[in-house]
């Protein structure tokens, strides 16, 4: 995975914002990198469950969405900015990493989504 530096900060994006462009019905596509287990524990509605260990070979899936924003997220933000980082290095453009992660998501958006 490539090396993540602080001048990528402009890669993330709030729950808040995610939360916000949901009601809003904005354009995106909400990707789950976490794995298929921790999927099961605790989740967003909606969200595509694309594992980071399974990136390499799910990149022809996501090329449909190129043209979208794509906002990763994973348990507390650092995989989700990996998985941000190599999809702009294969140059996917609209790609943004949720700040936090699921965890956050709980803690500020919505409390019925488990916390582990």
């Amino acid at each position: 995975m490539p090396d993540v530096t602080s001048k990528d900060c402009d890669w993330e994006i709030s729950p808040q914002d995610v939360a916000r462009m949901r009601r809003e019905g904005d354009d995106f596509v909400l990707i789950d990198c976490r794995t298929p287990e921790e999927h099961e524990t605790a989740r967003i509605d909606g969200a595509m469950l694309v594992p980071m260990q399974e990136l390499s070979v799910r990149i022809g899936e996501l090329r449909r969405y190129e043209d979208r924003l794509l906002v990763i997220f994973c348990h507390k933000g650092k995989r989700a900015m990996s998985v941000t980082a190599v999809l702009r290095e294969l140059g996917f453009e609209n790609v943004r990493s949720m700040a936090g992660g699921i965890h956050r998501w709980s803690e500020e958006i919505d409390p019925a989504v488990p916390k582990y």
